[in-house]
């Protein structure tokens, strides 16, 4: 390097050598699908371009589903679901004066998903304006993996949300109606 332009020219080199690099590199990391798998794709990457506004530009990776979402199959609600919607409606009510949050929520866990426990924390149990559960659980839309319950109180009614999980049945949800 005898002068400033050969260190220029050697930079310029250097540069375009490990762009050039990298450009080959990404190709074979992701190589492009041939045949079906690339109509499929393309179909893919237009879709969610079309869903999202996008431009069809390739600065952004298409969303790809691995499997087609479950579509809800209406079914009789299974006396199971209704059971855990009674049980928890009859622990949503059980505070006596001055109870902590805590212990409240230990008689809702064995019917409550791990997911809606931490939003029952916010519930503040001497707030809850009914004291016993008046009846049965009554299913209204119900479906193979998850019924809604309605529950009368002497307070407001309950609409419990139940659904199927790896451990039985229960509640991901509820509403006080009326």
């Amino acid at each position: 390097m005898r002068s400033p332009s050969h260190l220029a020219g050697t930079l310029i080199v250097v540069t375009a050598l490990v762009i050039s690099i990298g450009i080959v590199a990404g190709r074979l990391a992701d190589p492009q699908p041939t045949g079906l798998a690339a109509e499929s794709t393309e179909t893919s990457r237009s879709q969610a371009d079309g869903a999202t506004g996008g431009t069809g530009d390739r600065e952004a990776p298409a969303t790809r589903l691995t499997a087609p979402r479950e579509t809800p199959t209406a079914a009789p609600a299974d006396p199971e679901a209704l059971r855990t919607a009674e049980n928890w409606a009859n622990a949503w009510v059980d505070h006596e004066q001055g109870m902590d949050n805590e212990a409240w929520l230990e008689g809702l866990r064995p019917y409550t998903t791990d997911e809606f426990l931490p939003v029952m924390r916010s519930v503040e149990p001497d707030n809850i304006p009914a004291t016993r559960v008046q009846g049965r659980a009554e299913a209204g839309q119900s479906y193979t993996r998850s019924v809604e319950a309605l529950v009368a109180t002497d307070g407001p009614d309950l609409s419990i949300t139940v659904i199927r999980t790896d451990a039985g049945w229960r509640v991901s949800d509820y509403s006080q109606v009326g």
